[in-house]
């Protein structure tokens, strides 16, 4: 192992006891891999479940930043760290269920519903959770798609099949970067049918964030499907927000931005869009948007 390895290593170490010493406790218990953030003071808080994408792991920045803004947060990992499964061709929302009733009882949490934020692949995990897990009552999408996507979700007697690519339409770029953004298969085609999430389901309510430059995969398209389903169905439970020349990766308000990096499912860069002021100013409105929406739904709650 070299030098630089070993410096990443006692860096994000470093960066792990920073966090769990200022805001809480790492949690290990019946698989659950997860770190809870807390706010200061006695509660009670809204809970939130936050989640990221492929890339796998525990990703911890946006729960701490939420935590410090008054909110009881649980990082969750689902893949591809320590003991949970290497890969997600084959996910059970009973673990993720687990998570929200672990959150949802705690002490300091004002319940019963807790909410859920996700980005990428954890976007449509929290559209999910909301669609078939009913304490979960908030869902903020980011980037997210309105199929369940890549692996197979499994919960009680009911499998969404995962939402599948066509390698051939991956355009490789002058930069010697990759355009994915066409290789995600349409919702919509028959052949997918059994992707779709059933939103029209859900009681709770979602928040849809789209990016109208990402070049992860056809945000505006899953995001305007959805939309078209709950209305369909007589539901208006939900938010959009949409951002021009805004990419795939909108991170809370004041983070770099990333137009591009190494794609953990590809095995190569990738692009993920956006132009950086127009990207960076969305950043900046989106951040108190989500928090107000989730204290919307969460801070005046009735018994469920």
């Amino acid at each position: 192992m070299g030098c630089l390895e070993v410096l990443k290593i006692a860096t994000w170490k470093y960066t792990l006891d920073f966090l769990t010493k200022m805001y809480g406790d790492w949690f290990d218990i019946n698989n659950l891999q997860a770190e809870q953030d807390n706010p200061k003071g006695d509660g009670p808080f809204p809970g939130i479940i936050d989640m990221y994408g492929s890339n796998g792991g525990v990703v911890e920045h946006r729960a701490s930043l939420l935590a410090s803004r008054g909110f009881l947060t649980l990082a969750l990992a689902y893949f591809g760290y320590d003991d949970l499964p290497k890969d997600f061709d084959n996910l059970n929302l009973e673990y993720f269920e687990e998570a929200v009733n672990l959150l949802r009882h705690h002490s300091k949490v004002k319940g019963p519903g807790v909410g859920a934020i996700g980005i990428s692949k954890g976007g449509d995990l929290v559209l999910s959770m909301t669609t078939f897990i009913p304490h979960v009552i908030a869902a903020v999408s980011i980037g997210g798609c309105n199929a369940n996507t890549l692996g197979n979700l499994h919960y009680k007697n009911i499998t969404l099949s995962g939402l599948g690519i066509t390698l051939d339409r991956a355009k490789f770029c002058e930069s010697n970067l990759i355009d994915i953004s066409e290789m995600t298969n349409n919702p919509k085609d028959e052949e997918n049918k059994d992707c779709i999430i059933p939103l029209e389901k859900a009681e709770g309510h979602f928040l849809f964030v789209v990016g109208e430059d990402d070049k992860n995969w056809n945000t505006p398209l899953f995001a305007q499907q959805a939309v078209e389903r709950l209305k369909e169905n007589g539901k208006n439970n939900y938010e959009i927000l949409t951002y021009p020349e805004s990419g795939h990766l909108l991170e809370p308000a004041y983070f770099p931005f990333c137009y591009a990096s190494f794609h953990r499912l590809v095995g190569l860069p990738v692009i993920w869009g956006g132009q950086m002021k127009p990207h960076s100013i969305a950043q900046i409105d989106l951040w108190p948007r989500i928090q107000r929406f989730l204290r919307k739904h969460l801070e005046k709650q009735s018994k469920l």
